[in-house]
C-alpha cells in the first residue's frame, strides 16, 4: 500500500528487494484511511507513478504486476496463480 510518506526510491528499493527474494507477482495499491481512527493518507498517489512502478517491475522480471489505486493484494489473483 503506497501513501503512508513514503519516498519514490524508497519503494524503488523495496520494488528490488521483493524482487531479489524471487518473488514473482506484486501489488501495488493507495493506502486509504478505513476509519479516522487509522493513519491518514499522507499523499495520493498519481496514477502516472503506478505506471513508473509497474514498468520498474516488469522490467525487473516480476511475472505480473499489478499497480494502481484500487488494486489490492487478491486483485485478479485468479487469472495469475496457475
Amino acid at each position: 500500500m503506497l501513501g503512508l510518506g513514503e519516498e519514490k526510491d524508497e519503494v524503488f528499493r523495496a520494488i528490488e528487494e521483493i524482487r531479489d527474494a524471487k518473488v514473482d507477482i506484486i501489488t501495488l495499491g493507495q493506502y486509504l484511511q478505513p476509519t479516522r481512527k487509522h493513519l491518514p493518507v499522507k499523499r495520493f498517489i498519481p496514477l502516472e507513478e503506478f505506471e513508473e512502478y509497474r514498468i520498474f517491475a516488469e522490467n525487473l522480471g516480476f511475472r505480473h504486476v499489478e499497480s494502481s489505486p484500487l488494486v489490492r493484494s487478491s486483485y485478479h489473483a485468479e487469472k495469475h496463480i496457475l
